[in-house]
């Protein structure tokens, strides 16, 4: 793709990186079958090969309107699209840099922009977030059935039951170490997942350390265009985990697979900073999702299920694999394996690649696109008539609860209740 910058943007860092990867491009068309919104909605705006022509206008100049800002906002930055790409062009990527100089272009209505700055000063908030679901319950019967869905605790879609304390975290044991950031949401919608990884890796001889000081990944933000806090973000983690990367951690690990992502990231994100680039680089270099630390450590697994309680019934479950852990992470298909060595019958899940909805603050601010996506998704899923959904997501797994009545758990929780007799 030939291209020819504006003034504004071509000598810039952004401009540069924007310009290699527009130009990286060869219009073939293979994203299009891969992008979830086109698949919805057949306009070509409205593919990836559609948005890169749109920054690409934006880049070069061009007008650029409301209309330009709405099919970029329709993305669900899934990155299906780039491994579908045979020219291994870095969609994402632009797709940051471009929104975020449209953000400067094109002013957002004012409900907009309370909308969006509400979601990064709740949603990244443990505590904030523990509070609405506090008020949440009390006026439950108030709230709308897909509301009242997600709220965590509910018969029959959560990990535990009502009353059902939490797994508790194992003592320190072992001389291998990994640090486990605890994350925001998470914590306060699931708290028994990040527990439940604990008590997986003490059976394969690896103490887990939990980090909650650092808080959000930063990716609520990085996806909502406000990069300045995003970053600020990604220090305050790196300066959580530092103590514990210097005290040789094997492994920065993530019980959520879009956090692991964008961790992973840091080493880019802070390539400029003089102060935190290199530690970023090395935080980015041992951040693994833990079905990634898990497969590198099969064997162990596999002996420690050797004597785990036998298996009365193989349970049915249907894994969603989520964006994050197929395209972002490349991980795809590194779950399934752990599960059927647990014991665990899978079922045929058609079109496992396509978006469940949920891509963060997706859900909320495309709420009518979000519900078919999660519609396709869910029919796909219990299609095998599964007795549980497993996911490696907390976002995937607060949305895909719900729109079902079958039990939704993370799939380490499958794995922790196998080695436990749970």
């Amino acid at each position: 793709m030939q291209t020819a910058l504006a003034d504004f943007v071509k000598d810039s860092p952004a401009g540069r990186e924007a310009d290699t990867i527009l130009r990286s491009c060869v219009h073939c068309g293979f994203c299009l079958p891969a992008c979830p919104t086109y698949q919805l909605l057949g306009d070509e705006l409205d593919s990836p090969r559609g948005r890169i022509y749109l920054m690409k206008q934006l880049l070069e100049g061009g007008p650029v309107s409301e209309r330009t800002q709405l099919h970029l906002d329709r993305c669900l930055t899934c990155r299906a699209c780039e491994s579908a790409c045979p020219s291994g062009v870095r969609y994402g990527r632009l797709l940051d840099i471009g929104r975020a100089l449209l953000e400067e272009r094109v002013t957002r209505t004012l409900p907009a922009r309370v909308q969006r700055y509400a979601l990064r000063k709740i949603v990244p908030s443990t505590r904030r977030v523990r509070a609405l679901l506090g008020v949440a319950r009390a006026v439950k019967p108030l709230l709308p059935r897909a509301l009242r869905a997600r709220l965590p605790g509910n018969t029959g879609r959560s990990a535990r039951g009502a009353g059902d304390p939490l797994p508790a975290w194992p003592p320190p044991r072992h001389a291998r170490r990994v640090a486990l950031l605890e994350g925001c949401v998470q914590p306060a919608l699931a708290a028994g997942i990040n527990p439940a990884a604990a008590q997986v890796l003490d059976r394969i001889g690896l103490d887990t350390i939990r980090v909650a000081a650092g808080g959000c990944c930063g990716a609520l933000s990085h996806h909502l265009s406000a990069h300045a806090e995003s970053l600020a973000q990604a220090r305050r983690n790196i300066d959580a985990l530092w103590p514990h990367v210097e005290a040789g951690v094997e492994a920065v690990l993530f019980a959520s697979s879009a956090c692991a992502a964008m961790v992973c990231d840091y080493g880019r994100l802070l390539g400029d900073d003089p102060v935190y680039a290199a530690r970023a680089e090395r935080v980015s270099a041992l951040s693994r999702d833990i079905s990634q630390l898990l497969a590198a450590n099969e064997t162990a697994l596999r002996a420690a299920l050797a004597p785990a309680p036998p298996v009365r019934e193989a349970v049915r479950v249907a894994f969603q694999a989520p964006c994050t852990l197929q395209h972002a992470l490349r991980a795809g298909g590194v779950v399934e394996p752990l599960l059927r060595a647990a014991g665990f019958t899978l079922t045929v899940v058609a079109d496992g690649g396509r978006c469940c909805g949920s891509a963060g603050t997706y859900s909320l601010l495309q709420p009518e696109l979000s519900a078919r996506l999660l519609r396709a998704k869910l029919d796909a899923l219990e299609a095998g008539a599964p007795q549980v959904i497993a996911t490696a997501n907390i976002g995937c797994l607060a949305h895909l609860r719900g729109g079902t009545t079958l039990p939704v758990l993370h799939w380490i929780e499958l794995l922790a209740a196998r080695l436990t007799g749970g």
